[in-house]
């Protein structure tokens, strides 16, 4: 599909060198947070991390902003084995871990529910989340007989705001985002929807009947990179 002054609106802030990359091929994009994750750390759970943080555990991590809470509340590198889902979550773990400590990732909690099954050795995880988890992961471990420990580090409320201007394009990154952006707004039948991971999608698909381009994989450059593959001018001869 040939682009022409192709806007998209993006339901949370992006990497401007991705909003840089998409403007080379017409398309531009608005940026507005229409979720806000915030620490929830009080005093009792700060102590379990730290004590977790000299023990050899087996930690889960499927949130990049759950990273960012547990990295603020180490004051050493602890032992842990981690599982976690890739993109931007791993590369977040990868500042404070050695890449030998990440033993494997997924590009969805059920998938890493189901690498961690492979480990017959675990017995328990330690799954550090927030308040509006998806339950995929526990309850697949739960049934398989492997113990969760579930810490919660953050929790996310809806920032909604009406939009007025016209799109061709939405970027949705999670199902929080969905239900804040639909709570005050509709669309027109005409606008794409590109959405991380199928449990968004669903949720999109419960509020419109929009055409939905699904990443399978998390991490904003691959949902933008989805986006400009659609929309992109086509190579000139």
């Amino acid at each position: 599909m040939a682009a022409n002054n192709i806007h998209i609106l993006s339901t949370r802030f992006l990497n401007e060198e991705l909003v840089e990359k998409a403007a080379l091929q017409d398309i531009y994009i608005d940026a507005e947070a229409f979720i806000q994750n915030i620490p929830d750390v009080p005093a009792e759970t700060a102590d379990v991390i730290s004590a977790l943080s000299r023990e050899p555990v087996t930690a889960v991590f499927t949130s990049i902003h759950a990273v960012e809470v547990v990295k603020s509340e180490l004051g050493n590198i602890p032992p842990w084995d981690i599982f976690c889902t890739g993109g931007a979550t791993k590369d977040a773990l990868l500042d404070i871990f050695e890449e030998p400590s990440v033993i494997a990732t997924a590009k969805n909690a059920s998938s890493l529910a189901e690498k961690i099954l492979q480990h017959r050795d675990i017995k328990k995880v330690v799954f550090f989340c927030g308040k509006q988890r998806l339950n995929d992961l526990p309850e697949t471990l739960l049934a398989n007989g492997v113990a969760v420990q579930e810490i919660i580090v953050y929790q996310t409320v809806g920032t909604p705001k009406t939009i007025h201007k016209n799109y061709n394009g939405i970027l949705f990154f999670s199902p929080s985002g969905v239900h804040s952006f639909f709570s005050t707004n509709t669309i027109p039948l005409g606008i794409v929807i590109f959405s991380i991971g199928k449990t968004t999608t669903a949720t999109v698909e419960s509020y419109c009947s929009n055409p939905v381009i699904t990443s399978q994989w998390p991490g904003e450059a691959n949902l933008v990179e989805l986006a400009i593959d659609y929309f992109k001018k086509p190579v000139e001869s």
